[in-house]
């Protein structure tokens, strides 16, 4: 059986056999441009409206609805067919909304730091799962009086470890719901081939990879997959993707106290920033708590410092500001309830050295 945002429009033509096409297109437009439910479709006879519900249901079933103390971050926990659950989460702007989708069900990129990384690796999702989050966050944005604005592949999972179905999401994003691909960044913590697939696809889509250190030694043990695809190779196929895009890449740095806010880390990043014409953006993210992970985030004055050393050699950096902390929904804190006795992974920390 197919779901409702997995099926192409030939497929719900062949699933709704012997109705006319133009019917098809009423139940397509609905879905994709009036993100209607079945129930809404009113253009639609009854009898073909509860047949959708028969032939084309959804994939994704609520469990639990969280939002933030101060009301701007909404977290959606969904359990799928077969009992796997993924989170997505919306960031609520005054007249915007970003939607921060999974990819997977769970992560087997191993990066201690992540809470989706300590739960472990289950499934990759379909395409469905995936456009479903979005048409769903588009649904609520509009009851909300909001339009949403981007769609960023940051969620649970490594999207460039399951290229084919992200970008049959990406197609469906930005062909059916809309969204222009400027608004539609792919995040990877560095699956070369993954980035260089993305490079061959159509759509000029923002790509940002977790990049935490920038040298190996350090990278290998926060970012195992680093081993595999050390900083060189992964530096090489950012820089030819900007090359066929002429889209900046980005460089998300998740600033953990003594292990890569030091003088020296802003060095080595501002430098591997600069080999890249214009240099890189970074994006600075001050570690979010998870159970299973002994180390904290720098604090917010060594976040601040840390930014002006960036900028002072050089290159734009941005300071994400935490959002969603007290619901679990900030960066590396998403983990479908999977995280109740994560055992903790240890790091070697150094103490802060100048340059």
């Amino acid at each position: 059986m197919s779901t409702r945002y997995h099926c192409t429009r030939e497929e719900l033509a062949e699933l709704l056999g012997g109705e006319p096409r133009y019917r098809v297109d009423q139940v397509w437009r609905g879905w994709y441009e009036q993100l209607a439910t079945n129930e809404e479709l009113t253009s639609v006879p009854k009898e073909l409206r509860a047949r959708l519900d028969e032939v084309a249901p959804l994939a994704l079933t609520q469990v639990a609805r969280r939002v933030s103390d101060d009301g701007d971050t909404v977290k959606y926990l969904w359990q799928l067919d077969d009992g796997n659950r993924i989170e997505t989460v919306l960031m609520l702007y005054p007249d915007r909304v970003t939607v921060c989708v999974s990819s997977q069900a769970g992560c087997a990129m191993g990066c201690g730091f992540c809470a989706t990384g300590q739960a472990g690796f289950e499934r990759h999702l379909t395409v469905g799962e995936i456009v479903e989050q979005v048409a769903r966050a588009a649904r609520e944005s509009k009851d909300l009086g909001r339009r949403l604005a981007n769609v960023v592949f940051m969620g649970m999972g490594e999207p460039l470890a399951n290229e084919a179905a992200v970008w049959g999401a990406v197609e469906r994003i930005h062909g059916d719901l809309g969204l222009s691909a400027r608004h539609l960044t792919i995040s990877t913590i560095g699956i070369v081939p993954g980035i260089r697939a993305l490079a061959g696809r159509p759509l000029p889509v923002n790509l940002a990879v977790s990049l935490h250190a920038a040298n190996d030694a350090d990278r290998n043990r926060l970012v195992p997959m680093n081993k595999r695809y050390p900083l060189d190779e992964l530096t090489r196929a950012c820089a030819d993707y900007l090359q066929v895009k002429g889209r900046r890449i980005s460089f998300e740095w998740a600033l953990i106290e003594g292990v890569n806010d030091r003088d020296r880390d802003a060095d080595e990043l501002a430098r591997l920033c600069r080999r890249f014409h214009p240099p890189a953006h970074v994006n600075l993210i001050p570690l979010n708590p998870t159970p299973g992970w002994p180390t904290k985030g720098s604090s917010p004055a060594r976040v601040r410092e840390f930014r002006q050393l960036l900028e002072d050699r050089g290159v734009n950096a941005t300071v994400r500001r935490n959002r969603g902390t007290d619901i679990d929904a900030a960066c590396g804190q998403l983990a479908a309830g999977h995280h109740d006795g994560a055992q903790p992974v240890s790091i070697e920390t150094r103490p802060r050295q100048p340059g």
